[in-house]
């Protein structure tokens, strides 16, 4: 199956692979590796996927991939909703690296069903030059339902990273959409080591109007972090710092199935219910512009506790608006 280019120009021209804007936190750090240069073989993935509804169930009827990212092919295995297509994102590479440029292009046509996720942890790997981007673009059309729920990222020592994620959600449709970034490797006491992580997560209507914006630009000072257990949060500057914490993770929920108080209480009820059990989450729930849904941003210092907290409020929202639990996933 193949899908066609989501811009007008070829995939593998760089204005198709390349933000338009790279965030100076990030742009500073540009330079000319000593392997694999940008654009090289190997460098530039893109993955695009086109789901429609075909008969009862959702179908992958578009898919281009170049390595290293790919896909298998969607499973069907949530008891309660048999119709929505389950698909893992992958990449061949085991993370990404220096002057790695990856675009991934998701349309979710009209009344379809998708959950979306990566098979494992993103690890961003030292990068001695130059830095790296990943460019995401999801669309919803009409009632779709959709959840893009990938796997935490991982900024291991030295990395830089800028992450751009633009949500194209029509009025009529549903989207759950979740980010989780750490510290560092930690259970190598490694905290706040990279250079910078650098994301923007947009909502916008099918028209182009931006409905939300958040921003996020971790950058450690000299000395504020490291490996070997050096601080924890310290030195960490820009919009979003971890606060001392090792894990911020957050969800919006945008959908008309249900008001948009309603659905920040919920959110809020089911990390509170969390708390108690895991120990200490610092969180905030949000109604999100125009009234278009809630968004959750929790903090916290294990990772299980997040990754908990994340599920129960991704299932106690998925109850509210479309009346089922979350299914339970395995990776390996």
């Amino acid at each position: 199956m193949t899908a066609s280019p989501a811009a007008a120009v070829p995939r593998l021209d760089p204005r198709h692979y390349e933000p338009a804007r790279v965030p100076y936190e990030v742009r500073r750090h540009a330079g000319t590796p000593d392997t694999l240069a940008v654009g090289r073989p190997g460098k530039v993935g893109l993955l695009e996927l086109a789901f429609e509804r075909v008969g009862g169930r959702t179908e992958l009827t578009g898919h281009y991939q170049k390595s290293p990212l790919q896909i298998m092919r969607p499973l069907y295995f949530d008891p309660a909703r048999p119709d929505l297509a389950v698909t893992f994102l992958m990449s061949t590479g085991g993370g990404i690296l220096q002057a790695d440029r990856l675009r991934t292009d998701l349309h979710c046509g009209a009344d379809t069903a998708v959950h979306l996720t990566t098979q494992a942890a993103t690890k961003v790997y030292r990068m001695e030059h130059d830095y790296a981007t990943q460019l995401v673009n999801l669309t919803a059309g009409p009632r779709a339902y959709v959840e893009y729920l990938p796997e935490p990222v991982i900024p291991f020592v030295d990395s830089r990273l800028y992450q751009r994620t633009v949500l194209t959600v029509d009025p009529d449709a549903t989207v759950l959409a979740g980010e989780t970034v750490l510290a560092g490797r930690l259970a190598r006491g490694e905290r706040n080591a990279y250079r910078v992580f650098a994301s923007d997560l947009e909502v916008r209507r099918p028209g182009g109007e931006l409905v939300a914006l958040d921003t996020v630009r971790l950058e450690p000072s000299p000395g504020g972090g490291g490996g070997g257990g050096g601080g924890r949060g310290a030195g960490v500057t820009g919009p979003a710092v971890l606060a001392g914490h090792d894990v911020m993770s957050s969800l919006y929920v945008l959908s008309p199935l249900a008001p948009a108080a309603r659905i920040a209480d919920v959110l809020h009820e089911a990390v509170a219910g969390c708390g108690q059990e895991y120990g200490e989450l610092l969180y905030g729930v949000s109604v999100l512009p125009q009234d278009s849904g809630a968004w959750l941003r929790l903090l916290g210092s294990d990772t299980r506790a997040c990754a908990a907290a994340l599920r129960a409020a991704w299932d106690a929202v998925r109850r509210l608006l479309i009346g089922v639990p979350a299914p339970e996933l395995r990776k390996t």
